[in-house]
């Protein structure tokens, strides 16, 4: 009787199913908040260095074109890389990519090269491409229900990044006396480089002992088919392509309305602290409230953030409008995120979300081309009021995946 008295006094060790999935996403939310200052030193000075290099001044916002095009066009390629190399090697391929970027970036300007800068800049969003791939992997080894809180660690990091980025514009302009913009693209070769300690801690077990690797891929098409996947894909396009529509073209709004350079630039750090600071929690609110709820309160704050701008023209207006557009842009682009990896199996992942990052930063780039152009010619309501229609239509996909859901003859 003592003896089993003994036995059953001893404590059972339980093992964390999120044990590697929460390191991971630690060590990768590390990465992004490191490397990811590549992004906002390429947006503030891309546009800058264009007009002091381009030939005509109207070729000026080509660079930042060339890197939201890199991103667009390294997407898919990247993803299947990945399902072939593997996670890791995949990532420090995309570090080596971004530093080469970066240093490109810099000769270009100490050449005058308008070219070589342009190549630099597509190389810097080429590695960007890869660095979106950070919050689809640290959900590879995540149980169903910390995924959606594994994808919001991730992107956490972007806060980080967000006051890296502009620091670097600020410090590393003396570094090279003779280019002084140059200077800042070798700080971002190098915050790109430090990015790599991080990643190379990552640990991703082979795809073969992942669990459900042994089930056959499906076709592209029979996944794409899927209604959860197509409304995935919807609502993450329209969200951060009105995000990027908007935050671009508020500056020039600000400045048009009589507000200063300061404020312009207030206002867009409230919006990215707007858009990553809900990171600490959207996960959390996804595993209680459920995705679809999260995504439609999302696009209700776009639609928010389009009421309000077109409500006034002070400062107030402007800054709560920008901080609206980052925080429904969270909800929405989480929950998407999270809906995507529910869509495909293991040996799919590479296709899968190589397609909807595709799809995403497609219309992405079209939105950052557009945004100067509608914003000169038709105004900042006219901006605005392209909000409403596409919130429109991705509550509307939401919507119906609910009733799909409801009505079991239906694919969903």
């Amino acid at each position: 009787m003592v003896r089993a008295m003994s036995t059953l006094a001893v404590p059972t060790a339980v093992t964390d199913p999120d044990a590697l999935a929460k390191r991971n996403a630690r060590l990768l939310a590390a990465a992004v908040g490191i490397g990811g200052g590549n992004a906002p030193i390429n947006i503030a000075l891309g546009g800058i260095v264009g007009g002091l290099l381009a030939p005509n001044p109207i070729w000026a916002t080509l660079p930042v074109t060339a890197f939201v095009l890199g991103t667009f066009l390294t997407s898919m390629p990247a993803s299947l890389l990945m399902a072939i190399i593997g996670r890791k090697q995949g990532f420090v391929l995309g570090g080596a990519i971004g530093i080469t970027g970066g240093l490109v970036a810099a000769a270009g300007i100490l050449a005058g090269s308008f070219a070589l800068f342009i190549i630099g800049s597509a190389l810097c969003g080429s590695y960007h491409g890869f660095n979106q791939l950070y919050r689809f992997a640290a959900a590879d080894t995540a149980t169903p229900a910390f995924k959606p809180k594994a994808i919001s660690w991730v992107m956490v990091g972007g806060l980080i990044s967000a006051l890296i980025g502009p620091q670097l514009v600020i410090h590393a302009q003396g570094a090279i006396p003779v280019a002084p913009l140059a200077g800042p693209f070798v700080a971002a070769a190098f915050v790109v480089a430090l990015a790599m300690v991080p990643v190379l801690m990552t640990r991703f077990p082979p795809l073969a002992e992942q669990p459900g690797a042994a089930e056959p891929p499906r076709s592209l098409g029979e996944v794409a088919r899927q209604a959860k996947f197509i409304v995935a894909v919807v609502v993450g396009m329209i969200a951060y392509a009105l995000m990027n529509l908007v935050m671009t073209a508020s500056p020039i709004a600000m400045i048009a309305c009589g507000h200063s350079i300061t404020d312009a630039a207030l206002g867009i750090q409230w919006h990215i602290i707007g858009m990553f600071a809900p990171s600490f929690f959207t996960g959390a609110l996804i595993a209680r409230y459920g995705r679809t709820a999260i995504m439609a309160t999302g696009l209700l704050l776009l639609a928010a953030c389009g009421v309000v701008a077109i409500s006034g023209l002070s400062i107030a207006h402007f800054w709560a409008a920008l901080v609206l557009l980052g925080v429904g842009w969270n909800f929405a682009y989480v929950g998407a995120t999270a809906m995507v990896t529910e869509c495909h199996r293991p040996s799919e992942r590479g296709k899968v979300q190589g397609l909807n990052d595709s799809l995403v930063f497609g219309l992405v780039a079209l939105a950052s081309l557009t945004a100067g152009f509608l914003q000169e010619t038709a105004g900042w309501e006219a901006v605005n009021l392209v909000i409403f229609p596409f919130v429109a239509i991705a509550l509307a996909a939401l919507g119906y995946l609910a009733l799909a859901r409801r009505r079991p003859a239906m694919p969903a």
